[in-house]
């Protein structure tokens, strides 16, 4: 039986809306303000950890296999997909470097440089997810076995944030999903954590977001 890697796009969905909204929260914070730019960069901060942590479980579970089995994989495609990944972490590298001296003092000309480097790692994530999920995923469904995809799923698990910050990476995972999305990741998640995402999960994202992108409550 194939595996069925639905879980996956699932997460690239949060992070192709997230880093493309990220530009733009660099960017609306005031010059010199220091609370905000707190705000946004530990947003920005925990999804470079997640994104860090999502390419790490491909580097070591993945790819490895992939190589190993299929002899039909084209090099090219896997030379590309490594490079995206270099690039995306060399940017990542820049951005770690620059992002403690903005929330610092919020200067503007930091939050600009900043937005550039963000902008640039959208592009260059939704080209490397593109093709992820174009051609690599397809292979994924008959060359890994079950365990080998739970084992990269638990290592996806490991990464997330414990407490309120765990259920706000849960609750943007959520965001995109269909109903029926929704029903299956939580069914991978262990019975209390899917009763504290009901019972309080939800609205700890909620007001995360609303905090985050300055909704009105």
């Amino acid at each position: 039986m194939n595996v069925d890697t639905w879980e996956m796009v699932v997460v690239h969905k949060m992070f192709r809306r997230e880093f493309a909204l990220l530009p733009g929260l660099v960017c609306d914070v005031t010059d010199g303000d220091r609370d905000r730019a707190k705000l946004v960069g530990d947003h920005l901060a925990a999804l470079l950890r997640g994104l860090h942590h999502h390419h790490t479980g491909e580097d070591e579970l993945l790819w490895p296999k992939l190589l190993d089995r299929v002899s039909t994989l084209d090099t090219e495609l896997v030379q590309r997909m490594e490079g995206q990944h270099e690039a995306v972490s060399g940017l990542i590298e820049r951005i770690d470097a620059l992002l403690p001296r903005w929330q610092l003092d919020a200067d503007r000309e930091l939050a600009s440089e900043l937005a550039v480097l963000l902008s640039d790692v959208s592009h260059r994530l939704n080209e490397h997810l593109d093709d992820e999920e174009r051609h690599v995923l397809p292979l994924v469904s008959v060359f890994i076995t079950e365990a080998e995809w739970k084992a990269l799923g638990d290592h996806g698990k490991s990464g997330m944030d414990k407490g309120a910050a765990g259920f706000v990476m849960l609750g943007m995972i959520l965001e995109d999903a269909t109903p029926t999305e929704k029903v299956r990741f939580l069914g991978l998640l262990p019975p209390p954590v899917r009763l504290f995402h009901k019972l309080i999960g939800t609205g700890i994202h909620r007001r995360a977001k609303e905090r985050l992108h300055r909704v009105a409550a």
